[in-house]
């Protein structure tokens, strides 16, 4: 991941609104959710929703795919993983037991 791409996908998670519909997205995967769905978790009107869904999608973190009469959204894993190997890979001028609690945190879970 190159680091213009990098601060937009940070960016775009920059705002609670978005956060939060990216890692309950997250949480859903593989499955996603409906849109309504995550308009309904936001609290925000469907138009309102609809903006910071915009920027999701624009920074690569969402994917929407139609299912029936549904529009299922789910998180890029992908984009997810180049973002966090981006912000880790020189972790530690290479000394990997200092990034040893970081990968045990991530396994727990």
């Amino acid at each position: 991941m190159e680091q213009d791409l990098a601060l937009a996908v940070m960016a775009a998670l920059a705002h609670p609104t978005r956060l939060n519909a990216f890692r309950l997205l997250v949480r859903h995967e593989p499955d996603g959710l409906p849109t309504g769905a995550l308009v309904e978790a936001s609290g925000l009107t469907q138009s309102t929703f609809s903006t910071h869904l915009a920027v999701l999608a624009k920074a690569d973190l969402v994917l929407a795919e139609r299912r029936g009469r549904q529009q299922i959204q789910r998180a890029n894993i992908g984009t997810l993983r180049a973002l966090l190997t981006f912000l880790a890979k020189d972790c530690c001028q290479g000394r990997t037991e200092l990034c040893e609690p970081l990968l045990a945190d991530l396994a727990c879970c």
